[in-house]
C-alpha cells in the first residue's frame, strides 16, 4: 500500500504530491507559530453553583498602558522580565451568569509535584464596568504548575475551591 496513491482524483503523482506538501504547510506552519509558552489545560470550570474562568497572560502585555489607563496601576506597577505573569480569575453564578463581584479570591501556584508553593490574593479589578481578580506571579522555567483558586463569598460560609493546569512552556 503506498502513502500517496496517484490515482485519487485522477491527479498525476507530481500534482498529489504538490497538493499533500501545500496541505502540509497550510495546516502545520500556524501550528508550529502558535504561541507556545502557554497552555490551560481547561480554563473554565463549575465548582458547586459558580463558574470560574481562569486566564495567564505576560505581565509585559500590561506595561504598555498609558498611567491614566486603570490598568497601568493595578496591584502596583506591572513586573518586568520575561517570568513575570499576569494571572486573572473571572467567577460568575453558573444558574444565573452573573458575575460574582464580591468576593475575596486567593491561589497558590506550585510547579509540578507541589514544588515552590506562591500564595497570591487576586485582588479585584474593574475594567471596562466588570469586575474580575488578578494579580502578578513569577513563573520561572517549564514547568506544569497548579494553579489552585479559593473563592471566599460574603454569606456563605465555607470557601470554594477549584484547580487549574497551567503548562508553562518558556524559560
Amino acid at each position: 500500500m503506498r502513502l500517496i496513491d496517484r490515482r485519487v482524483a485522477g491527479l498525476s503523482y507530481v500534482t498529489t504530491l504538490w497538493v499533500v506538501l501545500a496541505t502540509l504547510l497550510v495546516v502545520g506552519i500556524p501550528t508550529l507559530t502558535r504561541p507556545a509558552f502557554a497552555d490551560i489545560e481547561a480554563p473554565y470550570k463549575r465548582v458547586g453553583d459558580l463558574a470560574v474562568y481562569l486566564g495567564v497572560i505576560p505581565a509585559a502585555m500590561l506595561r504598555g498602558h498609558d498611567t491614566q489607563h486603570p490598568e497601568s496601576q493595578m496591584h502596583g506597577t506591572p513586573p518586568r522580565g520575561v517570568h513575570a505573569y499576569h494571572i486573572v480569575v473571572a467567577v460568575f453564578d453558573a444558574e444565573s451568569g452573573r458575575r460574582i463581584e464580591d468576593a475575596q479570591v486567593a491561589a497558590i501556584v506550585s510547579g509540578l509535584g507541589h514544588v515552590g508553593r506562591i500564595s497570591i490574593r487576586l485582588e479585584p479589578m474593574v475594567i471596562a464596568g466588570t469586575v474580575t481578580y488578578g494579580n502578578f506571579v513569577a513563573l520561572s522555567g517549564i514547568d506544569r504548575y497548579t494553579i489552585a483558586v479559593e473563592i471566599r463569598r460574603t454569606g456563605h460560609p465555607t470557601p470554594q475551591h477549584v484547580d487549574f493546569t497551567y503548562e508553562h512552556r518558556f524559560q
